[in-house]
C-alpha cells in the first residue's frame, strides 16, 4: 500500500473535482474495474462510516461494497431512528465522535447542507451521500464513469434527459458536470409542468452557452441521442389528474420507441425503477442501468482511494 501525501478534503459537490481531477478519478475507476484483485486490501485496517439519516439502497450498500471490495471494514446506521439523532444530537457533534472512530464517512441527510455543516466540523474526510433535494456527487460520477466506460468520451455527445426535469437533483448535477466539457448538446424532454427551473437553465445551460432544446415528445428526438437519461414522471407533481394522463405515456420507454434510437445510443437510469422503462427494454444492449449501477461500486472506490490517499 501506497500512502500519498494529501491534505484533508471532502466532496459535497460534482463541481468540487476539475476535469483534470476527473480524468484522474475515471482512470483509476477502470483499472480498479479491470485489476479487482490488485486493490483488495489496500484499505486493509480502513474504516468507512455509512451515517445514512434516511433510507438507501443502492448508495449505501455500493458504499459498503465498495470499502470492502477494498479490503477495509464499514460501521454506521441507516436511519436517523437508529442514532442518537433520535436524542437531539446535532450533525456536528456526530462528526466530532465519527472522528474518532474511522477513517473516512459517507452521510446521507434530509436535510440540504447537513453534510457541509459536518465538512467544516470533521478531522476525516466526509462525502456527501445525497443531502435533501440538493446534491447526490456520487451518482453524478456514476454516471460519468458509466459514459466514459461505455461511449470512450465526456465531449461530443448528444444527451436526452426525459422526465422530471423540474425536481430530479441527479438531472441537474449531471447537466452542471457535463456542460464543462466540449460540443455537449441538451435534449430536454418533459412537459411543461416540469421542465428544468429557471434558475438550472440560466445557471448552467446560458451561463456556459450550452446548446439545448425543450421538447415534449420522447419519439420526435430519440434518433438524435447518443445517451437517454431517464427519470420517472411523478403523479404527485401535477395539479390536475387530466394532465397526468395526457403525459403519463409519453415517458414509458419500451420496444417501439427504442427502435427509433440508434444502435449504439445507451440508457441510464439513476434507479429507482417503477414504470417509466419497460421491462421488456431490459434484454436490449443499450439498456445499462443496471450495470451502471455495478460501476458505482467502482467510481465509489476511486473516490474512496483519492480521499484518503491511498494507492497499491
Amino acid at each position: 500500500m501506497q500512502m500519498m501525501q494529501t491534505k484533508l478534503r471532502h466532496l459535497m459537490s460534482p463541481m468540487d473535482f476539475s476535469t483534470d481531477e476527473l480524468a484522474k478519478l475515471l482512470e483509476l475507476a477502470a483499472d480498479i474495474e479491470a485489476n479487482q484483485e490488485k486493490y483488495a486490501h489496500v484499505c486493509q485496517g480502513k474504516k468507512l462510516a455509512t451515517c445514512f439519516y434516511e433510507p438507501s439502497t443502492r448508495t449505501r450498500l455500493s458504499f459498503e461494497a465498495a470499502m470492502l471490495n477494498l479490503g477495509g471494514s464499514v460501521l454506521g446506521f441507516s436511519s436517523a431512528d437508529s442514532s442518537s439523532a433520535a436524542k437531539g444530537e446535532s450533525v456536528s457533534d456526530t462528526i466530532r465522535v465519527i472522528s474518532c472512530y474511522a477513517d473516512i464517512c459517507a452521510m446521507r441527510h434530509p436535510k440540504e447542507g447537513a453534510p457541509l455543516v459536518a465538512s467544516e466540523h470533521s478531522r476525516i474526510p466526509v462525502i456527501n451521500a445525497g443531502d435533501g433535494g440538493h446534491q447526490h456527487p456520487t451518482q453524478t460520477l456514476t454516471d460519468l464513469y458509466t459514459i466514459y466506460s461505455l461511449l470512450g468520451r465526456l465531449d461530443n455527445l448528444t444527451i436526452g434527459l426525459c422526465g422530471d426535469l423540474k425536481f430530479g437533483r441527479t438531472v441537474h448535477s449531471l447537466m452542471g458536470a457535463m456542460v464543462r466539457y466540449p460540443n455537449i448538446r441538451f435534449v430536454l424532454i418533459s412537459p411543461e409542468e416540469l421542465r428544468i427551473p429557471s434558475y438550472v437553465r440560466d445557471n448552467i445551460l446560458v451561463k456556459n452557452q450550452a446548446p439545448y432544446e425543450e421538447v415534449e415528445r420522447l419519439e420526435d428526438v430519440i434518433h438524435q441521442l447518443d445517451i437517454l437519461y431517464m427519470t420517472r414522471v411523478q403523479r404527485e407533481r401535477f395539479f390536475n389528474e387530466e394532465d397526468y394522463v395526457r403525459m403519463k405515456d409519453f415517458y414509458i420507454l419500451n420496444k417501439e420507441k427504442m427502435e427509433l434510437a440508434r444502435k449504439d445510443m445507451i440508457v441510464l437510469h439513476p434507479l429507482p425503477r417503477v414504470n417509466e422503462i419497460s421491462v421488456e427494454v431490459d434484454d436490449d444492449p443499450r439498456a445499462v442501468y443496471f450495470l451502471q449501477a455495478q460501476k458505482g461500486v467502482y467510481i465509489r472506490e476511486a473516490l474512496i482511494l483519492t480521499l484518503l490517499g491511498l494507492r497499491p
